[in-house]
């Protein structure tokens, strides 16, 4: 937000850690953050609250800001008609999850800004997203001013029937959010269904699925592949690297500096929202990693290194985890703030870096293969996309320009951090550092993998066990929700895998623990978003329901049965199973509504190979895992244990009982549904081993 702040009223926002609360600390609105001080003024007062939800790098939270919430207008009718409140939705997705629901019960679609005004006992009256200061600006029926105008109006005039109809309304909100009774385990000919609903969707013209905007986790990658290994069927498999191919040759991949932004305005992924988040590309580098096991192409992991490279780059926080995300806009050289111009490029932009070092013919080249042009493709501008030429030569000159452009970019302003620390999407880091570190057979990704598990461990968790949510300025803060111990769980299990350090089973255990504990609906199966001893809002919601983030449940679904694989735990898989159970209403009647259950579905339903690699070092083992990075195995639990490790670690995995290196070398022991291999200590010994397991 431009403009001096020194002679600007400060709000109590100023005291918050969150980015985004402290980007509205000089608004003149008398916001509050969320929290009973608020709601007591309310009730004191008698006045209805006005809540706005958003996050630090959401291009309309900014516009919102702007233009409404420094109107002076906007901003005295708010001070002396209503109690504001503002809530970084990424500090609690409970409060957000909540109301976005209402949002979209109310007008037929959901986002961010959120705008909802309720009651002081929080029950909701009327529920929006973005509004303009007045009716009619950018093209909005009714501005901010008339709205608070009439619902003021009508608090005045027709409390009775505006108590009722908020009462009413919080009434359908809790039915609508109470769990579901279970039914029994889900047939996994649900996966067929779910198949057939993206080929239904899907864009033959340009990947993905329909209609635009075009978000990359409406792809459910992960779903469709495990179909695939279970039943051979290609088309799964099709669809998904045809949608990742078209959103990496795409604008919406950042050609230059790697990493995805959020999604794409258009059919073709050409033209981004430019926010970056870490929990998009932490997902993504996931699916390119499944995608070259089971394809054999290079290029989805060459495309998982580059994001990882922006991660390290980009997000870096000084504790050594990840921070949330890079905003959309960006500061432009005359002043002011513009979308996407740090990432868009001109004709002259391009010659001037390429030039000097390729020489104006290939500058001119690289100019024509990434869509460059004088008149641009977003707002005068270019957004880099990549032709598929397969002309190695071009692909050779590509690859020697996008240094040159990514120094000549960072000469430029670059994009707002947000510096939030998030524990769950730290978790997501996690696990896409280890996976690479394992398929890529690159073992500095498991290091950076271990350093973000230990400032998560160490810096984020409470006395009691449990994890903060954030991490911000220094200070852990807030509870945890179900995602964040439920994707911190994922991450050490495969860190786990990537040979991190024996001890995090204990970790892995502790936390299990703590998600039962805390999170689970001992009644019915599934776990709540919200712990047991946190904030009472108007429901406590059990998710049902996988976005842009997966949900708690469709993660900790799979973490519980790996787990019991792993220990060989009953308890663990019944609980699973019951997760499962809780959910199978959801998946029969709109599977891709829950497509990231899936994983846990065919586990629930699959043969497990489990594998036990042992050797003094653990670089004695990489040669004999090059069968388990080749090929794309979902249902599999590895561990890879230093032979000093062996007696701790048998003690709580079975597997481990009776092994020991054969002859002193590195051995790999293979088991599947109760039958074992004999050691193998050769990489041909090996696949020959899983082969056999695979075709039991």
């Amino acid at each position: 937000m431009s403009g001096s702040t020194s002679t600007r009223p400060t709000n109590r926002l100023a005291l918050e850690a969150s980015p985004y609360l402290l980007q509205h600390a000089h608004n003149p609105v008398d916001w509050y953050p969320w929290g009973d001080e608020a709601f007591a003024r309310a009730r004191a007062e008698d006045k209805p609250i006005f809540l706005s939800v958003g996050y630090a790098t959401c291009h309309w939270c900014h516009v919102m800001a702007e233009e409404s919430f420094e109107d002076e207008e906007v901003a005295s009718l708010l001070r002396e008609r209503f109690i504001a409140i503002k809530v970084d939705r990424e500090e609690r997705p409970d409060v957000d999850g909540i109301y976005m629901a209402v949002t979209q019960a109310m007008s037929g679609h959901g986002g961010w800004p959120m705008t909802v005004l309720m009651t002081p006992n929080r029950a909701p009256l009327v529920a929006g997203t973005y509004f303009p200061p007045r009716d009619g600006e950018r093209g909005a029926a009714v501005g901010l001013l008339s709205l608070l105008r009439r619902v003021d109006e009508l608090w005045r005039t027709h409390r009775d029937r505006l108590d009722a109809d908020a009462a009413e309304l919080a009434v359908q909100l809790r039915r609508a959010l109470r769990a579901r009774p279970p039914t029994t385990l889900p047939d996994i000919a649900v996966v067929d269904r779910l198949l057939r609903e993206v080929e239904a969707r899907a864009d033959r013209s340009f990947g993905g699925l329909l209609p635009a905007p075009k978000f990359p986790s409406s792809m459910p990658t992960r779903a469709l592949l495990r179909h695939a290994a279970r039943t051979g069927d290609a088309r799964g498999v099709d669809l998904a690297a045809r949608a990742f191919e078209a959103m990496a040759d795409g604008g919406i991949y950042d050609q230059v500096g790697g990493g995805f932004h959020r999604y794409a305005t258009d059919q073709r992924w050409l033209v981004p929202h430019f926010e970056k988040t870490l929990y998009d590309n932490a997902l993504l580098v996931g699916s390119a990693l499944e995608l070259q096991q089971e394809t054999g192409r290079v290029r989805f992991g060459e495309v998982a290194k580059d994001v990882l490279a922006f991660l390290e780059r980009d997000l870096r926080s000084p504790e050594g985890a990840f921070c949330s995300a890079t905003d959309a806009d960006s500061e432009v050289p005359n002043g002011g703030r513009q979308e996407g111009w740090y990432f868009t490029w001109t004709p002259d932009d391009v010659r001037a870096a390429l030039a000097p070092e390729l020489g104006a013919n290939d500058a001119e080249r690289a100019l024509e293969a990434w869509g460059v042009s004088v008149g641009g493709n977003f707002e005068g501008r270019s957004v880099l996309s990549r032709a598929h030429t397969g002309d190695d030569e071009v692909e050779a000159l590509l690859a020697r320009a996008r240094p040159l452009l990514l120094r000549a970019r960072q000469q430029r302003q670059a994009p707002a951090r947000d510096d939030k620390v998030i524990a769950g999407w730290n978790g997501l880091a996690i696990s896409a550092f280890a996976r690479a570190a394992l398929v890529l057979d690159e073992q500095r990704h498991r290091d950076v993998a271990a350093r973000v598990a230990g400032v998560v461990l160490e810096r984020m968790r409470a006395p009691d066990g449990r994890l903060r949510r954030t991490l911000c300025a220094g200070r852990a803060r807030l509870p945890g929700m179900l995602e964040d111990h439920a994707f911190v769980l994922q991450g050490l299990l495969d860190l786990l895998e990537a040979g991190g350090d024996v001890r995090l089973l204990d970790e892995a255990r502790a936390l299990e623990r703590a998600i039962a504990e805390h999170f689970e609906d001992r009644e019915h199966g599934g776990f709540f978003q919200a712990p047991d001893d946190g904030e009472a809002l108007l429901a406590r919601a059990k998710p049902d329901w996988d976005g842009a983030e997966p949900s708690g449940n469709s993660i900790h679904a799979l973490n519980l049965l790996r787990m019991a694989t792993l220990f060989d735990d009953v308890e663990l898989r019944e609980r699973g199973l019951r997760t499962l159970r809780a959910f199978g209403g959801v998946l029969a009647e709109r599977p891709l509504a829950m497509a990231e259950l899936v994983p846990a579905l065919e586990w629930a339903h699959g043969a497990p190979v489990e594998v036990l690699a042992v050797a003094d070092d653990l670089e004695q083992l990489r040669p004999l895992l090059a069968p388990l990075r080749e090929r794309f195995l979902p249902l599999r639990v590895l561990l890879q244990v230093r032979t000093n490790d062996l007696e701790r670690v048998a003690r709580a995995v079975p597997l481990a009982r009776g092994r020991a290196p054969v002859g002193g070398r590195a051995t790999v022991f293979l088991c599947r549904a109760g039958a074992c291999s004999l050691p193998a200590t050769s990489v041909d010994e090996v696949r020959r081993a899983l082969a056999s397991a695979l075709s039991t």
